[in-house]
């Protein structure tokens, strides 16, 4: 059995700040790498406290991150990243926070957008299946429905 090397305190904390750092973490996900060190109660507290105090711990900042950068790389609707956030423990107030984020023209542009490219790799001719693809491509990536029936309307015509 390989015996796991052990950390003081300080140096557990500092290499959370260097988590933290390299991209913003979300609670869950530090109480996790803290729980791989298998850190007492009065330590972990102490810990994420000093995380939050120091600012390298920032929920409401890590919500804001993390709509901006789903939706602008991996072209996320709003309902995935609702669900998204909401998995990882986000309070409602930073979920709501965060979706101010996305600016409304920009989703409406990213939701023709990928409807068109996508439209342009189905190969099914019946335009009934066709739209049914495109449906369920686009509640996959998580937009509201009432806006997806009416992109797939105008865009398979």
């Amino acid at each position: 059995m390989i015996k796991k090397k052990s950390f003081t305190v300080d140096e557990l904390k500092r290499k959370l700040e260097n988590y933290c750092v390299y991209q913003d973490r979300c609670h869950k996900e530090v109480e996790q790498k803290m729980r791989e060190y298998k850190l007492i109660p009065e330590a972990r507290e102490m810990i994420l406290l000093s995380l939050m105090k120091d600012n390298f711990l920032n929920e409401e900042r890590f919500a804001k991150s993390f709509a901006r950068g789903k939706f602008r790389i991996k072209s996320w609707g709003k309902q995935r990243i609702v669900r998204e956030l909401k998995f990882r423990d986000i309070s409602v107030y930073n979920i709501k926070t965060a979706l101010k984020e996305i600016d409304e023209k920009e989703y409406l542009q990213t939701i023709y957008r990928i409807t068109e490219n996508r439209n342009e790799v189905i190969s099914e001719s019946d335009i009934y299946k066709r739209k049914q693809k495109l449906i369920g491509f686009l509640m996959r990536k998580g937009f509201e429905s009432e806006l997806i029936y009416k992109v797939v309307a105008e865009v398979v015509s």
